[in-house]
């Protein structure tokens, strides 16, 4: 018969735990997921990540294609002052 402590030492190890891998909105295999690093490991989450990306858009447009930022604001659905700040800080 196995001692206590080695039988309660050997239930806290990774490998006797049953790990389900559900995924997350991003993609269903964590497993899998073609992300290099996962969406709860980066500051700001998935959120940051997707404000990230419609900046650069905002700044594409702007920039590349010389979008009014009237239509910007009405595109994002932000107001004037927000497409100015974000406009801004590619600036900086």
């Amino acid at each position: 018969m196995e001692e206590p402590a080695i039988a309660m030492r050997r239930s806290i190890l990774p490998e006797e735990w049953d790990y389900p891998d559900r995924g997350c909105e991003l993609w269903p295999s964590c497993l899998q997921c073609p992300f290099p690093r996962c969406r709860y490991d980066e500051p700001g989450g998935i959120s940051n990540s997707v404000r990230e990306t419609r900046n650069s858009e905002i700044q594409r447009l702007r920039y590349e294609e010389g979008m009014a930022i009237g239509k910007l604001a009405a595109r994002f659905g932000l107001s004037k002052r927000t497409i100015h700040r974000i406009l801004k800080r590619s600036e900086e």
